[in-house]
C-alpha cells in the first residue's frame, strides 16, 4: 500500500508545509485499527545540504513525531536502499535533477552531484532541457547549422517567431524545474528524428552521469568486483539514446549496471527496519524477494 502527497522539499515549500504533508500521509495511510507506527524513515530532498535548514527540520520533526523514532536522510539514500536492497553499490538518479549515492561493504557512504539546478544536476532532464534551449538559440541565429532540433522545438513550443522563445521561457519556464525538465521530451523527439545535436547532447549527459559513479568509486572502497551500479529516473527511459553510453562508462571503470531491485518506498521501509528493528530485517527481505 502507498499514499501520495505533494513535494517534501523544505527549501521549496518551507519546513512547516513539509511536516504537515508528511503527517497527512501517515494519517491517511490505511493501517489496521490495532496497528501503531513503530518507526519512520524520511528521505527528504535538500537534507544534508544546509546546516541551518537541517537544524530547523530536525527540530520540527522531533516535535511533530515524538516519541516515534525517525531516521532522517536525503532522498538519494532511500533510492539507493531500494534500488540495491541495502547491498553495497552505487545508485544514480537522473530525473528532473541528477544525483548519485553509494555505500561500500564497510558501511562507508558517499554522494555526488545534485548541488543545484543552477550550477549542477548535470546529465538530468533539467540539464537536457536547458542545454537544448541553448542549441535552439544557436541554430536559430546561425552559430550552429539548423537540424531537426530547431524545427521540433519551434513547432513543439508553437513559436511564430524564433524570438518568441524569450518571453515564453521567462514567463513559463524560469523558476520551474519541472517545466524546464519537460523540454527533454522535445529533445528526445529531435534525437529520434535524427538530430545530431540532440543525439550528441544525450552522449554528453551519459558521460556526466557515469562520472558521478566514478567519483563515488574513487571515494569508497568496494571489495566486490565488479561493484553494482543501479540507475533510475525519467532520463534513463530514453533507452538507447542514453543507456549504451552510460553503461560503457560504468563498465570501463569496473562497475556492473543493474536494474533497480525495488522502488524507493521499499528502500525507506528497509532503512526503517535496519535502523529500528534489525532483528526483523531478514524476514522483511525474504518477504520482499517474493513480491
Amino acid at each position: 500500500m502507498s499514499e501520495v502527497t505533494g513535494s517534501a522539499s523544505w527549501r521549496e515549500f518551507g519546513v512547516e508545509i513539509v511536516i504537515k504533508r508528511i503527517k497527512e500521509v501517515i494519517k491517511n495511510f490505511r493501517l489496521n485499527k490495532t496497528a501503531e507506527v513503530a518507526a519512520i524513515t524520511m528521505g527528504l530532498p535538500c537534507y544534508g545540504e544546509s546546516e541551518a535548514g537541517d537544524k530547523e527540520l530536525k527540530k520540527a520533526i522531533k516535535e511533530g513525531f515524538s516519541p516515534v523514532p525517525v531516521y532522517l536522510t536525503n532522498d538519494v539514500e532511500v533510492g539507493w536502499a531500494g534500488s540495491l536492497g541495502l547491498k553495497p553499490g552505487i545508485n544514480v538518479v537522473a530525473g528532473t535533477g541528477s544525483i548519485a549515492f553509494g555505500k561500500d561493504e564497510s558501511g562507508q557512504a558517499a554522494r555526488c552531484g545534485g548541488w543545484s539546478e543552477f550550477f549542477s544536476d548535470e546529465g538530468s532532464c533539467y540539464y537536457i532541457g536547458r542545454e537544448s534551449l541553448q542549441l535552439f538559440s544557436k541554430q536559430a541565429d546561425g552559430r550552429l547549422p539548423k537540424d531537426e532540433l530547431y524545427s521540433i522545438f519551434r513547432e513543439g513550443l508553437n513559436l511564430k517567431n524564433d524570438f518568441d522563445i524569450i518571453d515564453l521561457v521567462h514567463d513559463q519556464y524560469i523558476g520551474s524545474r519541472d517545466k524546464v525538465a519537460s523540454l527533454q521530451l522535445l529533445t528526445k523527439d529531435a534525437a529520434l528524428a535524427g538530430s545530431l545535436s540532440a543525439i550528441n547532447l544525450y552522449k554528453i549527459a551519459a558521460e556526466e552521469l557515469w562520472r558521478l559513479v566514478l567519483a563515488i568509486r574513487n571515494t569508497l572502497y568496494f571489495q566486490r568486483k565488479p561493484y553494482m551500479v543501479s540507475y533510475s529516473g525519467g532520463l534513463f527511459k530514453t533507452g538507447d539514446l542514453i543507456l549504451p553510453y552510460f553503461f560503457e562508462g560504468v563498465e570501463t571503470y569496473g562497475g556492473k549496471p543493474v536494474s533497480p531491485k525495488y522502488e524507493p518506498m521499499y528502500g525507506a521501509l528497509l532503512l526503517a527496519f535496519e535502523k529500528s528493528n534489525p532483528e526483523g530485517l531478514p524476514n522483511l527481505q525474504k518477504r520482499l524477494e517474493k513480491k
